[in-house]
């Protein structure tokens, strides 16, 4: 299964009111462990940068100046998301903000089928909160001493690792969790089709020795009938009677 963790940064918290995306990164997940693919963008919003905005992430009018408009990067990130679940955190606003932009561009949509919003997980999972993601990154002891400001693929990065915490812990990025039946995704995003299990050509020779087999044969045949290892040896041992 492929998910893409996303984030965007903006001029500001509407986009009816003409607020833009300036940032966007995503990082890919395959089966819930991070394949270390990731797509990153700074965006020219064709606009000034509200003060507010500027402290949140520290973007300025002069550092987005030379950067590509967002109709010159939606094909990128289009390509790179596929048709991903694609997880954030309070997914409502990226996806309003990702869709205008798609919008003013004549492109469809991302739908809210494909939408998981670690925020709503979070809200769920620990009621009383606090669920930001400094928060859930102190909880769950992920370093976020890097996250001076915000940063939408550092903020991506380490959200990736809060979702997988949020879906059970980190035994998911154990590969616990089952791969689509029939597929395996090799490291370059291609799909190699596999019929069934891998079976080993050749069994493995046993290596317990004949000496040690008799060994532990006749301590637990000591034990009498009841010994719990005959549950999972062939063992002749002795009955009541005969002990």
């Amino acid at each position: 299964m492929r998910e893409i963790v996303f984030d965007t940064e903006t001029t500001g918290f509407d986009p009816r009111t003409g607020d833009r995306v300036v940032e966007i990164g995503c990082v890919e997940l395959v089966n819930h462990i991070v394949s270390g693919q990731t797509f990153h963008v700074y965006i020219n919003p064709e606009r000034s940068m509200p003060r507010s905005a500027f402290e949140v992430h520290g973007l300025s009018d002069e550092f987005l100046a030379d950067k590509p408009k967002f109709a010159e990067i939606a094909e990128g990130f289009l390509a790179f998301v596929g048709d991903a679940r694609l997880v954030a955190h309070n997914a409502e606003f990226d996806f309003k903000f990702i869709n205008a932009e798609f919008a003013r561009l004549g492109l469809p949509p991302l739908g809210s089928d494909r939408m998981v919003d670690t925020l709503a997980l979070a809200k769920r999972r620990h009621p009383a909160g606090p669920n930001s993601l400094d928060a859930l990154c102190s909880r769950y002891g992920i370093d976020n001493s890097r996250r001076e400001k915000h940063g939408a693929l550092l903020d991506s990065e380490l959200l990736a690792e809060v979702y997988v915490e949020l879906l059970g812990g980190r035994q998911a990025a154990l590969g616990l969790v089952a791969e689509e039946p029939g597929r395996n995704r090799r490291a370059d995003g291609s799909i190699a089709t596999r019929n069934g299990p891998r079976v080993r050509p050749v069994p493995l020779a046993p290596r317990l020795e004949p000496e040690a087999d008799a060994a532990h044969r006749a301590f637990v045949a000591k034990m009498g009938e009841k010994a719990l290892w005959s549950e999972y040896a062939d063992l002749d041992l002795p009955t009541a009677g005969e002990a």
